[in-house]
Parts: structure tokens; sequence; C-alpha cells
């Protein structure tokens, strides 16, 4: 399927107008990574535990919201489901917000940066992160490991991202369910496509959310 030429010359546009700003952002991630606390990369974590079926920044809200009023760290799993009301399935992703808080969060069994920082690549960490943290798929751990400065080379491949692949071109059509085997050929797909038209992964997921919403967020 060739690409659409028009809808990369707009991305190319985005792109040239928005690059400090996407430089800006990207760099505040890997600064999370180099001097961020457990505490700063937990609320990463509960940001991506909370993002499915939901709109990111009320996600993101919520998150704040937590952290000012001193309930992320310390909240039972009841008070947390209040905390983030109305973000969807608030019960179950309370619920998974308190467990990983036990195993990786600040002061518990495993702080995830330690985990993360042994494993090899983006990839190796991002397999783990799918298999060991309950509520994390490809997308949400993709997220996560790019919102601390370490996946840059990942795709996140939400609603917004996948409409404007297929209108670029990159894939067929929008899939009504993301397997495991449709999520990493489509990543093949979407990493093909940034170095062909030279945008690294990173700053096309960025330029793509802002084509769609407008902004340039997390």
């Amino acid at each position: 399927m060739p690409y659409d030429e028009k809808a990369i010359q707009e991305v190319r546009t985005i792109h040239k107008a928005r690059h400090g700003q996407i430089t800006a952002r990207l760099n505040e991630f890997r600064e999370i990574w180099k001097s961020g606390s457990e505490e700063t990369i937990f609320a990463e974590l509960t940001f991506c535990l909370l993002t499915p079926q939901s709109k990111a920044r009320l996600c993101w809200d919520k998150v704040e919201h937590m952290v000012s009023q001193d309930l992320l760290y310390h909240a039972d799993a009841d008070e947390l489901s209040s905390a983030i009301d109305p973000v969807r399935f608030k019960h179950t992703k309370a619920k998974r917000i308190t467990e990983a808080r036990e195993r990786f969060g600040p002061g518990g069994r495993t702080p995830i940066k330690g985990v993360i920082q042994d494993l090899p690549d983006a990839f190796e960490a991002r397999e783990w992160l799918v298999k060991n943290v309950t509520g994390l798929g490809l997308k949400e751990a993709s997220h996560f490991l790019r919102n601390i400065g370490k996946g840059e080379d990942l795709a996140i491949l939400d609603r917004h991202i996948l409409r404007n692949l297929k209108e670029l071109g990159v894939i067929n059509g929008v899939p009504s369910s993301l397997s495991r085997s449709i999520y990493l050929e489509i990543e093949r797909k979407m990493d093909a496509f940034s170095r062909s038209i030279g945008i690294p992964m990173a700053h096309l997921d960025i330029v793509l959310w802002c084509r769609e919403t407008g902004e340039i967020f997390k």
C-alpha cells in the first residue's frame, strides 16, 4: 500500500513547526529517568494503568490530584477508586494501582527503576512489564517507558495513532482489536515509515497525536 504523500507533507509541516516543543518534551521524559524519584516514576506508571479506554488528560489530572492529596502512595483501593472517578473501570484500576504499589512503588518489594535498569533494552523492558504488571498491555507498557525516557523506539498504538497510520497509508485499516502479533506488525510498519520520512519514532508519535488532538501532551 503506497504512502499518502499529502498526509506525509502535513506530518512534516507539523514536525517542523513543533520540533522545539517535541524535543523539549522528550528531554523532560529523559530527565525523569535521569533524576526522577521512585515516586515520580510510580506516578507515571499509575497514569498508564489509568489510560485504557479513558482520556489521557483526565487520567493525568487524577494522578496529579492523588499526589497532591497524598493518596497515591498511601490510600487503599476504595479511596483511590473515589479519587479517580470518573475514569472508566475505576474499581479495577484502583485495585491494580495498589497491587503495583505493593510490588513496584516507593518502598515496594521490587523498585521498578532498578528492574528496568538491569534489562538490556526497551523491548525487553516492555516484555517484563507486560508479564509482571497487571493492567499493562503492549501499548501501556510502551507509553510508560516512553514517558520515563526509556522507550523512544517503541510504538504507542492508541486509537489516535492508528487512525493516522491508516490515513498515511502505513496500514490498510484500523484493527478492531490488537493482538500481540498485530501490535508488533504495526509497530514494525510504523518504524519503517518513520525511517523512510526521516522522523524518529518518538517524534512521530507526538506529531501524530498533535495532528489528531491539536496539542502536545504525554
